[in-house]
């Protein structure tokens, strides 16, 4: 059964409001939330000299789940421990280092209950990532004025799509994470800034993690690439186009589909430091594979707002994902290495996520209880899949209901996946958080 071709609708070759969809969300929000603010033609990036030392984070989510359907028609209720990272970024002078320490294989093997996540072997459950989640070494020359170049080298995100799910307002990943990120690759990005934008390329291996203690294939380094641009139309807003053909990401050995990846995406944000924070993403994001006969799009928008210590956020997306062949003996999990090529079936979720948080400080220390509510729906996507969601799942509606707290110290966490030209400059820690200073 050579890539399952003949078990998918050829009408899932259409953009089915893919590319046309995706730009009109985007130029819609785009004009409607920031055409008030001034234009300055220039990027909201921070400065290219940046001031030396060490800046670090650390940061461990305790989190309960109750989420209904899930495979084989029934409820479940679990407690997980996830997001557990030690941030690092060392600036000495034009040498920057970057590094992220994931103990989500040891505080969640099997993964977090999120229906319709995917990618690494899970499915409907968010992977655990790898134990060294990067480690980037970056060269930044300055080229005059705002102008600089560098070039960024390790084990790390592509300069591909819009910012990691972890560095977002909400807890639970978005189905689309695998559309729109490329990470834990081994890759080399050369970067060039000027006043108005960004351009990045990358050069990195197509194959993604098996498991949280697997490196990628040096051997295959370079099969990949990936390029992204960035402008800033107006204050306090960029966005960014990126295209990516990645070789064979899930079959480790290089004899996988390759895909095709395209992604644009705005972001506003407006920091919480004595005044109200908001922020806003629009997405649009899709995958081809097997030279055409499988896509896979996404439409993703969401917004959060702070006063004080509280924030609210939401997200609304729409997103199909590919559907595999599980396991026997865990519904949860599709072979890796697989066997053979085999996409079953396309299953597209319209999910509503509502998220409340309330952030206390003390000292170098935050707490952050939250609560969160998911609501949606899930159906097939084409008319022939062999894979039918609402008899898997016995159901077509999802609803999940997530509480708990985040627990960190040091600043608050910055963007993570950004490298060189485009990395924080730690000048003023707090300027990614969305809240406002809050000593009780």
């Amino acid at each position: 059964m050579s890539h399952g071709l003949g078990l998918v609708d050829v009408r899932s070759r259409r953009a089915d409001f893919g590319l046309s969809g995706g730009w009109c969300l985007f130029v819609l929000v785009t004009l409607v939330v920031v055409s008030p603010l001034r234009a300055q033609n220039t990027l909201d990036l921070p400065a290219v000299r940046a001031p030396r030392g060490l800046h670090w984070m650390g940061q461990i989510v305790g989190v309960g789940t109750a989420t209904a359907p899930i495979p084989g028609a029934g409820d479940e209720v679990r407690v997980t421990a996830s997001q557990t990272v030690l941030m690092g970024h060392l600036v000495l002078g034009r040498l920057r280092v970057n590094m992220t320490l994931n103990g989500e294989g040891l505080t969640m093997p099997n993964g977090e209950p999120t229906i319709g996540s995917w990618g690494e072997g899970f499915v409907d459950r968010r992977h655990p990532h790898t134990y060294l989640h990067e480690v980037m070494a970056s060269w930044v020359q300055p080229l005059g004025g705002t102008a600089a170049a560098s070039l960024s080298a390790g084990k790390g995100f592509v300069a591909f799509g819009s910012d990691d799910p972890m560095v977002r307002p909400l807890q639970r990943y978005p189905v689309n994470h695998h559309l729109a990120q490329i990470l834990e690759r081994f890759t080399a990005i050369a970067g060039v800034r000027t006043s108005v934008g960004t351009v990045e390329a990358s050069l990195f291996n197509g194959d993604e993690p098996e498991t949280p203690a697997q490196w990628p294939r040096i051997a295959r380094f370079g099969d990949s690439w990936a390029v992204r641009a960035t402008a800033a139309p107006f204050r306090h807003t960029s966005v960014q186009a990126s295209h990516a053909r990645v070789r064979s990401p899930e079959h480790r050995p290089g004899a996988g589909t390759d895909q095709r990846k395209w992604s644009v995406s705005a972001r506003h944000q407006v920091n919480g430091r004595g005044r109200t924070g908001r922020y806003l993403l629009a997405e649009w994001a899709r995958t081809s594979e097997a030279g055409g006969f499988f896509n896979f799009s996404s439409l993703l928008a969401e917004g959060a707002l702070t006063r004080g210590a509280v924030l609210l956020s939401y997200r609304v997306e729409r997103t199909d994902r590919p559907e595999e062949e599980r396991l026997p003996d865990d519904a949860f999990r599709s072979a890796r290495p697989h066997l053979e090529n085999a996409i079953l079936g396309t299953t597209r979720f319209v999910l509503q996520t509502v998220h409340l948080e309330h952030q206390v400080r003390r000292g170098p220390w935050r707490i952050s209880p939250f609560v969160e509510v998911t609501l949606g729906s899930l159906r097939r996507q084409g008319a022939t899949g062999v894979f039918d969601p609402a008899v898997f799942y016995g159901g077509t509606s999802i609803r999940t209901l997530s509480a708990g707290a985040r627990l960190a110290v040091g600043p608050a966490m910055w963007r993570m996946g950004r490298y060189g030209v485009v990395a924080p400059s730690m000048a003023s820690p707090a300027d990614d958080s969305l809240h406002e200073e809050h000593n009780p």
